[in-house]
């Protein structure tokens, strides 16, 4: 049976009855929605992927637990937020920035193209830099709910209504997360470069 045919009711269903062709189906059908959920948090293809496999086993051991009445794809974005979330605080000690710099500016990649003025290049890619940097710091220095509104808003687009279902909160709690969030990060940017 095709993925698509399947509703989310008869996923469940399967999963409920230890089916592993069923969870199978589910894992085909969410997995880019997972997956790009942990890269907005973690911007690491490595640890994302990891995480992802996380999430999974969560939800095959912990599908009892699921409210029907809730939508499946907001059970599977609320884990795969925790699960990122855990996956920061846990590692703290590394140096997570350099993972940053390393997908954003291709570092095992392809290189970078080089244009005829290899000075201006190289300075605009230090400028790119740090300007991603600066926007992760100022993102990781939210407080833990902007920080989780804002990323699901601005890097998975998802609704103040959709928010408000993975995070349990009410519609103006989030209208007001993501207010103060987009202040906080905005102050932060702008303070850096005053102090410049």
């Amino acid at each position: 049976m095709k993925f698509h045919s399947m509703t989310d009711k008869e996923l469940i269903e399967g999963i409920l009855n230890k089916n592993q062709a069923t969870f199978k189906i589910l894992v085909d059908k969410y997995q880019s929605l997972v997956l790009n959920t942990c890269n907005s948090f973690l911007h690491n293809k490595t640890f994302s992927e990891d995480v992802t496999q996380e999430v999974f086993i969560e939800v095959f051991l912990s599908i009892h637990k699921f409210k029907k009445e809730a939508k499946l794809s907001t059970w599977l974005y609320r884990i795969s937020v925790n699960k990122s979330l855990n996956f920061i605080r846990d590692n703290k000690k590394n140096n997570l920035f350099k993972s940053i710099e390393n997908f954003f500016l291709g570092e095992g990649n392809q290189e970078l193209q080089i244009s005829d003025n290899e000075h201006e290049t190289s300075e605009n890619e230090a400028i790119q830099k740090e300007r991603i940097e600066l926007l992760h710091q100022s993102i990781n220095a939210l407080s833990k709910n902007q920080k989780v509104a804002f990323t699901l808003h601005k890097m998975e687009d998802l609704s103040y209504k959709q928010i408000s279902e993975v995070m349990n909160l009410s519609l103006s709690s989030v209208e007001g997360l993501i207010h103060r969030a987009k202040i906080n990060v905005q102050r932060e940017i702008l303070s850096f470069y005053k102090k410049k």
